[in-house]
Formats: C-alpha cells, sequence, structure tokens
C-alpha cells in the first residue's frame, strides 16, 4: 500500500465514515442550519410549552420518566443548577416518557406540594397527541439536549448527565 493510499484510508475511517453515521436529525442541526428542533407541548396545568419561545436563552431538554432511578437521583442536581443560574440567560425543560400520563401528573403535583417555587422546572409529557419533538427520542434514560441561546441542538448527553455539560452551558452563557 502506498503512503497516499494509506493516507486517504485513514482519512475515510476517521473522518468521514464517523460523520456519515451522525444520523441525518443531529447534522441537520448543525450552527447555521435554518432547521432547528422543535420541542412544544402542555405542562400539567394545561399551559403551552413550547422551546421556541426560549430563544435567547441556553436550555438543557431533560428526557426522563417517573421509573428511572438515575432520572429521579439527577432532579436535586438539575434544580440546584437551576437556582444557581438564576438571573443568567438559563432554563431547563422536562420531557416526560412515562407510558401512563397520570404517572407524570401525580409526579408533578408532588413537586408542586413539596419543592419551592424557584427549584420548579416546565415539563410536558412526550406521550401527549399535541407533543411535537423534533429531536431524535431518547435510547435511554436519562437524556438530555443542550440547546444554544440561538435555538440549536448543540450536544447531547444519554445516561447521568456529566459534569463536562454544566462546564458546557456555563460556556454557552
Amino acid at each position: 500500500m502506498t503512503h497516499s493510499t494509506y493516507r486517504r484510508q485513514l482519512l475515510l475511517t476517521s473522518v468521514l465514515l464517523p460523520a456519515m453515521l451522525v444520523p441525518a436529525a443531529a447534522r441537520s442541526q448543525a450552527p447555521g442550519n435554518a432547521d432547528l428542533p422543535r420541542l412544544e407541548g402542555t405542562d400539567a396545568q394545561d399551559r403551552p410549552v413550547r422551546l421556541s419561545n426560549l430563544r435567547g436563552r441556553v436550555v438543557l431538554v431533560f428526557y426522563w420518566h417517573t421509573g428511572c432511578a438515575v432520572c429521579r437521583d439527577k432532579m436535586h442536581e438539575l434544580r440546584a443548577n437551576l437556582v444557581g443560574w438564576q438571573g443568567q440567560a438559563f432554563s431547563l425543560l422536562g420531557v416526560n416518557s412515562d407510558v401512563r400520563k397520570q404517572d407524570w401528573l401525580d409526579y408533578e403535583r408532588l413537586v408542586a406540594s413539596a419543592v419551592p417555587p424557584a427549584q420548579r422546572f416546565s415539563s410536558i409529557w412526550r406521550g401527549d397527541a399535541s407533543t411535537v419533538d423534533t429531536m431524535e427520542p431518547p435510547t435511554q434514560w436519562p437524556s438530555a439536549c443542550l440547546i444554544d441561546k440561538g435555538g440549536r441542538l448543540v450536544a447531547r448527553y444519554r445516561g447521568r448527565i456529566p459534569a463536562q455539560a454544566w462546564d458546557d452551558i456555563a460556556g454557552l452563557l
């Protein structure tokens, strides 16, 4: 194999092939692309929630369900960061993936009675027919998507949210 053939194969396997394996939905979210992710639904009080209304803010979209122990465990960290960034252009938006809507509603009622208002964030139920979510559905819980101030999807986190995610958010603020 010649040196130039080896370099072409290396380029193909290390740069081009991984880029081709990125899902089309993720590629369409590249900076500068007019196709911004859409997320719309209603909260537990039937108020409309739209990701587009949060443009100008950094948004962490948190996918979870009540049966996920790791998801529930993460809520304290999410709420602490939400309070820590009060006054900053940061929002947290939950997307519940419970099979039964009642499970989500019961959880939201518990939050409303036990969690201080400054630590609460909007949450929608993914199973509602009116919910629109153009981001790829999560394949594991918890999952999160980071949206920049321009409304672009800039990162995905699967499983526990890594410490780096909070650094990423701080860098976007």
